[in-house]
């Protein structure tokens, strides 16, 4: 069966659009919490959310539907979408639920489901709780409705979680890091983290309103972040976005280091520690620069569908420990569950301190070939390989690559886009032939 809610990382669209609507998520926490009371153990689920204003409109209706449900709920309030995977895990929940459009801005939202393992739910589950939305609502006895409480000490489990991922004892004084949090879900987390291994910590986008997550700042905007770095000579910044699954950092030039670059880092490290099992599993957009500095250190790359759920099975088939997007989604299998931006970032400052280097130093294995991304907005998904035109042009441009380089088209499984990439050694025929490449798709859909 095709799924018709969930997309690659859950249900997300505009806030007042269907389905993101109160309605729709009082019908969506009964139908979970209908899945959900139906496994053995405890019934109770874990909340948390962003720092988007429509968090406390859906937060409520997901509680009053899983009370229906009779189940219990776990308020975790704003919480990284990583935290609430491991919280799930430790308070021993059937699932997790987070209230996050991640990267989008404050006008969007979704949800995300994690399972009581703080894994992403299997299609199948996801099929079930759909099949439930079709069922008219009904609410169980009084005696069995669930109830709701507030976990007061959360955010504090969830920095010692992070602290306990690099080695103990690892200090970081003397370090200078700017730390971005896109006034998003990490605002009260994150700043404590590298305090407290002893960084100096200067926060920038600490202050959310409801309204501000991921305007202008953050993990897709870093410029913010490397103005500040170079302003304040520090050694680097770190900047995650909204729900703090991804990371990006910069470098003491203000130069940006990538999800690739980051996961190259990274297993190097792994390598050199003897703590290296399977491949790193990239996606299709991972830069072909990635692939080869691996090679070099006879790492093998595995390229999974673009979305973290993809590297994940794939990483779960191959038994490996590391995998992540340029985007700046890493996970660390070997450290937690999901795409961590905090314990991705700790990761890279141990390599740092463990090789005396700089961040600069540390990405230079690595020569990145250039990238051009071009999104094309449409109006419904659509099918692009029953495009015949569509396809001759992408074999032209192949052509003119000569071997040398990928393109890749592909449809968004978040937003409403056409992805449009080219990849090869030269930059200014790259972006020359990516845009004509995505001038081609909007032809052929007629946009």
């Amino acid at each position: 069966m095709k799924k018709r809610f969930f997309g690659t990382d859950g249900i997300r669209g505009t806030v007042g659009t269907y389905p993101i609507t109160p309605d729709f998520m009082l019908k969506l926490g009964w139908a979970a919490g209908k899945v959900f009371a139906g496994g053995t153990g405890p019934r109770k689920v874990i909340i948390g959310k962003d720092t988007r204003i429509s968090g406390y409109m859906f937060e409520s209706a997901l509680e009053a539907g899983l009370a229906a449900a009779g189940v219990n709920t776990q308020l975790l309030g704003p919480m990284p979408t990583p935290a609430v995977a491991y919280l799930t895990r430790t308070f021993r929940a059937q699932a997790g639920i987070v209230i996050s459009a991640s990267h989008n801005p404050y006008a969007d939202n979704g949800i995300k489901f994690f399972s009581g393992q703080g894994l992403k739910l299997p299609d199948e589950v996801e099929l079930r709780i759909e099949e439930q939305i079709d069922q008219p609502m009904t609410t169980v006895p009084s005696s069995g409705l669930g109830k709701a409480a507030r976990i007061q000490d959360a955010a504090g489990r969830y920095i010692e979680f992070c602290k306990s991922t690099i080695p103990a004892g690892t200090e970081f004084a003397g370090l200078k890091v700017v730390v971005d949090c896109a006034n998003g879900a990490t605002y009260h987390i994150a700043p404590h983290v590298f305090a407290e291994v002893g960084a100096k910590v200067t926060a920038l986008a600490v202050s959310p309103d409801g309204l501000n997550i991921n305007d202008a700042v953050g993990a897709t905007q870093p410029e913010l972040l490397r103005q500040a770095v170079v302003e304040a000579g520090a050694d680097l910044g770190v900047a995650f976005d909204g729900d703090g699954d991804r990371v990006i950092m910069v470098d003491h030039r203000g130069e940006i280091v990538d999800g690739d670059e980051l996961l190259y880092i990274i297993a190097r490290s792994r390598l050199d520690q003897g703590q290296l099992r399977g491949p790193v599993i990239g996606t299709l957009m991972s830069n072909l620069g990635l692939e080869h500095a691996l090679a070099a250190i006879d790492v093998p790359l595995q390229r999974a569908a673009v979305g973290d759920r993809y590297v994940l099975e794939l990483m779960e088939s191959h038994d490996s420990m590391l995998g992540g997007e340029g985007s700046g989604h890493i996970i660390c299998r070997d450290r937690t569950t999901t795409g961590d931006g905090i314990v991705a970032a700790l990761q890279v400052l141990a390599e740092m301190k463990a090789q005396g280097k700089s961040l600069h130093e540390l990405k230079s294995g690595m020569t990145k070939y250039p990238q051009c991304l071009v999104n094309v907005r449409v109006d419904v998904r659509t099918n692009l390989e029953s495009h015949q035109s569509i396809r001759r042009a992408r074999e032209d441009v192949e052509a003119r690559l000569k071997g040398r380089g990928r393109v890749l088209l592909r449809s968004s499984g978040t937003e409403p886009l056409v992805r449009v990439m080219v990849e090869g050694q030269d930059r200014e025929l790259v972006d020359q032939l990516a845009h004509r490449l995505a001038d081609d798709v909007r032809a052929a859909l007629s946009l």
